[in-house]
């Protein structure tokens, strides 16, 4: 993983580590022990799922740059499924208060895709490769290149 690559990671992870934190809290204190524990779930899923769609589009971004933004929205629609399956599975569970799991989940979707368009909007990525001072000199004078 490169420097910026694991940057953009950081900086969508750690306000999303906070919103379930928070998340954990009001559900702890609306919903009792099973609502945090929802929140937490939904979060940690959320968080999870959002990662692995970044570390995805990294990998294709690096190997296939042509297929990238196709890419971006295939995965945005995978990611968007693996969560209504993620709520549809645990729809009826007792484990936890699946409306705080719900809400957590939602919650931390929206801070991590915030944060990732905050990250790459900030992010000084070079899209064009510079032209190197050596092709500058051996170049004659007047040539295209």
């Amino acid at each position: 993983m490169q420097s910026n690559d694991a940057r953009t990671l950081l900086r969508c992870a750690v306000p999303t580590a906070l919103a379930g934190v928070v998340a954990v809290a009001v559900s702890g204190v609306l919903a009792g022990g099973k609502g945090a524990i929802g929140a937490a779930v939904g979060t940690a899923v959320a968080g999870g799922v959002m990662a692995l769609g970044l570390y995805v589009l990294q990998r294709t971004a690096k190997s296939f740059p042509h297929l990238f933004q196709a890419m971006g929205l295939v995965l945005y629609v995978t990611q968007f499924l693996i969560s209504a399956v993620v709520l549809a599975v645990f729809r009826d569970t007792s484990l936890f208060n699946t409306r705080a799991f719900a809400f957590a989940l939602l919650a931390a979707v929206l801070v991590w895709t915030a944060a990732q368009t905050r990250a790459y909007l900030k992010a000084k990525i070079l899209y064009v490769e510079p032209e190197s001072s050596e092709a500058k000199k051996s170049a004659p004078a007047g040539s295209p290149s």
